[in-house]
Order: C-alpha cells, then structure tokens, then sequence
C-alpha cells in the first residue's frame, strides 16, 4: 500500500515500508486492547445474556410440557461457552473502535470521494448491522420453539449448550449482515458500477432472494418469523434503489449541462465521474 500521508515521510508525501507497518502495529493494538476491554466487560454480563438465551427453553418447558435443558458435555463446557459468550460481547460492543481503526489505516490512500463513500458506508453500516442483529434476536425463540416441538411428547429437550449458542450466534449474525446488503448496492452505484434502473429493473428477483433466504434462516412454517425478516429487508431493498435513483438523476442533470449522455454517465468509473 503506497499510500499518501498528511505530512510526509518523504519529499513524495508517501509513508515507507516500515512507516506503514508501524502504522498498522499501533492500529492492531488499539483494536486488540479495545477488544480485551470488551471481552472483560463481557464476562461479566455474560451470565445475564445467557438467561434470556435460556428462556425458549423454559418456555418449551412449560408449553410442551416436556423436561427441556441445556447441557454442558465437558468439564469445561460452561467456562469455555461463558468466555464465548464474553468474547462475543466484546467484539460487538467494541466494533466502532476496531472498524475505526481499520477505515483510518486506509484512509490517508484514499481520495477524497473514496472517504466520504467509505465514511457513508460505516456510518450507514454499523446501525442497519445491529438492526439486523436485534431481528435475528426477536425470531430466533419462535425457531427454537417451533423446532424442538417436533420431537414426540414424551422425549426429553436436552440441548447441547455450546451447540445452541453456536445456532443462536450464526442466526443474529447471519440476519445482521443481510440488512447491509442494501448498502453495498448504494456503495457500487455511487462507485458507477450499477445503475438505480438496474437495481430496479432485478426487484423481483431481489425479492424471490429475499424469500428464499428468510426461509432457510427462519423454519418454512413459522410464517411469522419469516416476514418479520423479509418485510424489513424489501423495504431496505427498496430504499437502496431509490437512493441510487436520485443519485443517478443528479449525476443526469449534471452530465446534461455538459452534454454528456447520462446513460454512459451513469457507470463512469469514479475518476471520471462529475462531483456530487
């Protein structure tokens, strides 16, 4: 990475070799402490956090009528899901430091459009990822109670508890992720890569995809849980592909005044598009 830096290291402005790696030892600590710092927090509402993980199960309890438990399979199970669990928290909690860190090494190689893209994508990012998160925390007791209610009357509930947590995890972070999806195609339409009218002219496309994964993340018959995900993500859909339209009838306007066809406008690379 060559990249420019405010002040110089040399009479080119550029940062050495050894400059960069510095640079990215300093930003790796910084994450790494805020992280630790997280994770210890974390231990200590990780308990907390495991009671509300615990209540599909005291409602599979008393609903199915069933003795329905978590189980640890190891002598350090419970210590091992607990720092798990506290890592997680830490992680989550601290990711406007270390997803600061990260922009912030990049960021004096960037042009100027690059950063205020890039700054638009986190500042847009990091709430729709935790939306996301707090949907896939809302469903996932319907999907475990909807699940385990397939087992016969007279069996037993008994879950591993690593294993639930693990569902549990990849369900909040999966549905988290999806939600920013919308914002990588706002991203590569102000990159000129795709057009609103593309986006557009894919939305039922967009929307069967849309399904499809809702219901490999939610059971295919908790219909409830399923446009409790979907509904939202359309929506999101929706609104990508109306930011991207008036960008791209901005850059139209723009392209107009200087007699530059707007379509060929609307996917010039970003060095050759008109400032917005």
């Amino acid at each position: 990475m060559a990249a420019r830096f405010r002040g110089g290291k040399n009479r080119e402005g550029r940062m050495t070799l050894g400059d960069h790696l510095l640079e990215l030892r300093k930003r790796l600590y910084i994450a790494a402490a805020a992280i630790l710092v997280g994770t210890v927090g974390g231990w200590f509402v990780a308990d907390l956090l495991l009671n509300l993980l615990r209540q599909p199960i005291y409602t599979i309890a008393e609903a199915q009528n069933r003795v329905a438990t978590l189980n640890y399979d190891g002598i350090s199970s419970a210590f091992d899901l607990k720092l798990q669990i506290a890592l997680t928290l830490g992680i989550v909690a601290t990711s406007p430091v270390w997803l600061y860190q990260i922009w912030a090494f990049f960021m004096p190689g960037l042009t100027r459009r690059e950063v205020k893209y890039t700054l638009g994508f986190f500042l847009s990012a990091i709430p729709l990822f935790l939306l996301g998160c707090w949907a896939g925390w809302t469903v996932f007791p319907h999907i475990v109670e909807l699940m385990t209610s397939f087992a016969p009357s007279q069996d037993s509930a008994i879950i591993t508890a690593k294993t639930y947590f693990d569902f549990v995890l990849k369900l909040v972070l999966v549905v988290g992720v999806a939600f920013v999806l919308p914002v990588f195609l706002v991203l590569l339409n102000f990159a000129g890569v795709i057009s609103a009218k593309s986006i557009l002219k894919s939305w039922r496309v967009a929307i069967l995809l849309i399904v499809l994964f809702t219901a490999i993340a939610t059971p295919a018959a908790d219909i409830l849980s399923m446009f409790m995900l979907a509904i939202p993500m359309v929506v999101l859909y929706f609104t990508a592909a109306g930011i991207a339209w008036l960008h791209d009838r901005r850059k139209a306007k723009k392209a107009k005044l200087l007699l530059i066809d707007p379509d060929v406008a609307s996917v010039l690379p970003p060095s050759e598009q008109l400032p917005v």
